[in-house]
């Protein structure tokens, strides 16, 4: 059996600004996300960047563009709805369908002619000319859960007989495929301050059951992403548990134990030949630049934005999250995860855990709860980028590991009764905009049912390689331990159509 990946990201947190003291023999500083040496030992780093610059011509086999140009985009912004959110309830609706199927929600016009969204979705309504809506995702997994569901929507990679076999005790391990983020940012020259990749507002689902599919893995571990931690108690707070100076320890200090370690790396030089020293070093490095960068707290804090633009937003967690990535935008980190953070309180009133998993009660959860959260944050950023410019060169995607059951009724919630949706991975869809992609259009289609894609049949891989298009990733060739080359996505095809 595999040992399971224990990623930095999980050790203890304390924000940037620690506000309680701390004492002098514990005067240092936690490490960033992909910093712990616990993990050093799992992941095996790749080239740090690919051998073939953006916007060249890779070699054959890398290329995942053919002969068009790629996508303009700089940055991605990807907000992914734990849990699965339901496509026939809001981009994919069937009105037509027996009433089994459709439920009670209507479709209404859009700023797209021709292109129609649910009626609980008025404000993104506005903004649908800036969307391209792709609607025959089949992302089957052998265990129609959210593990697998997870995985090969954030990798691109059908997941391996282990999520049949160990269910949800399936953890992340240091062999499996890279998270799509921590592909893009590892082909990005590091330019010091942020790193190339973050995710926020937590890392789901609590442990141990940790998704898997959210790191870089076999990549490397230094290209995980920093997470950055959130709350929907204090919504304006945002912090990186895994990034702290002590409380007494000034940045003019750091620097001069920096001058210091610097002397004393010179006494360790017979271990510098150790794959396992260099990653360190790597992670040295990154953490110094992270703690001495202004940029580190400065974009962080939400706080800054004028408070009708927040109001735009929502007040919400999720809200500010998506504030906070059109900030680390605006400071050109490239790829940028929002991972929903589900409410609590509606864990009894829907049947789940208080996300998109709506095994009951389903129309009054998206009616009162999560359509209008989402549709007034996500309607905001989609404006918000549009009207600094920011769009054409942003990239942002809106997935979720699975769909819904087109037929109401989930057994585990009384069945027809209950008025749930169970777990439905052999169809999805995700929206696009900006990066290059053209607004106001659809792609591809479902069934009469919204059970099975009918039309341009895709799969997870497929969006993914759109992803590495749109961004001008063009080498995906990594080394394994061996030093021998390997793709990281042999599948799929990027949708050059929708730019």
């Amino acid at each position: 059996m595999r040992t399971p990946f224990r990623s930095a990201a999980n050790m203890a947190s304390r924000p940037i600004a620690a506000s309680r003291p701390i004492t002098a023999s514990r005067r240092a500083f936690l490490v960033a996300s992909a910093g712990g040496v616990a993990g050093l030992h799992f992941g095996r780093p790749a080239q740090l960047w690919g051998q073939t610059p953006v916007g060249q011509t890779a070699s054959p086999g890398n290329s995942s563009g053919g002969e068009q140009a790629a996508g303009k985009a700089k940055s991605v912004i990807l907000f992914f709805l734990c849990g699965g959110a339901s496509q026939i309830d809001t981009w994919d609706m069937k009105p037509e369908a027996p009433a089994e199927y459709r439920g009670p929600f209507a479709p209404i016009a859009t700023s797209a002619p021709g292109l129609q969204l649910c009626e609980h979705l008025p404000m993104l309504s506005k903004q649908a000319h800036h969307l391209a809506v792709v609607r025959s995702i089949d992302g089957t997994v052998n265990t129609n859960d959210h593990h697998a569901g997870y995985y090969y929507n954030l990798t691109g990679h059908v997941p391996d007989p282990t999520f049949l076999s160990q269910g949800n005790n399936r953890r992340p391990y240091p062999d499996d495929w890279p998270y799509m983020g921590s592909v893009v940012a590892s082909r990005r020259p590091s330019r010091g301050g942020l790193p190339n990749a973050l995710t926020l507002p937590h890392m789901p689902s609590p442990a141990p059951y940790t998704r898997p599919g959210q790191f870089a893995a076999r990549l490397g571990v230094e290209f995980d992403p920093l997470y950055v931690h959130g709350s929907r108690e204090e919504p304006l707070k945002f912090h990186a548990p895994t990034l702290a100076l002590a409380g007494d320890v000034t940045k003019e200090q750091l620097r001069s134990r920096r001058e210091l370690l610097t002397e004393l790396d010179g006494a360790r030089r017979q271990f510098e030949a150790s794959p396992i020293e260099r990653t360190w070093k790597q992670h040295q490095q990154r953490t110094m630049e992270l703690l001495l960068s202004a940029d580190t707290t400065t974009a962080f804090d939400v706080s800054e934005e004028p408070a009708a633009v927040r109001e735009r937003y929502g007040d919400s967690v999720n809200a500010m999250s998506l504030l906070l990535a059109r900030r680390l935008v605006e400071a050109e980190v490239p790829f940028v995860t929002v991972f929903w953070q589900g409410d609590d309180s509606l864990k009894k009133k829907c049947a789940s855990a208080g996300s998109w998993d709506t095994h009951g009660n389903n129309f009054n959860c998206l009616k009162d709860d999560l359509l209008p959260e989402f549709d007034r944050a996500f309607s905001a950023l989609l404006e918000d980028l549009a009207e600094r410019g920011l769009l054409d060169e942003t990239l942002v995607l809106v997935t979720s590991e699975m769909g819904r059951t087109p037929k109401i009724g989930d057994p585990r919630s009384g069945g027809s009764s209950g008025a749930g949706r169970d777990h439905w991975t052999h169809c999805l869809s995700v929206l696009m905009a900006g990066g290059g992609i053209r607004g106001g259009q659809t792609f591809g289609s479902s069934d009469r049912l919204g059970e099975y894609p009918q039309d341009h049949p895709l799969t997870p891989a497929d969006i993914a390689k759109t992803v590495y298009f749109a961004t001008g990733t063009k080498d995906l060739i990594a080394t394994d331990a061996q030093g021998r080359p390997y793709n990281l996505l042999d599948e799929g095809r990027p949708l050059t159509e929708l730019f």
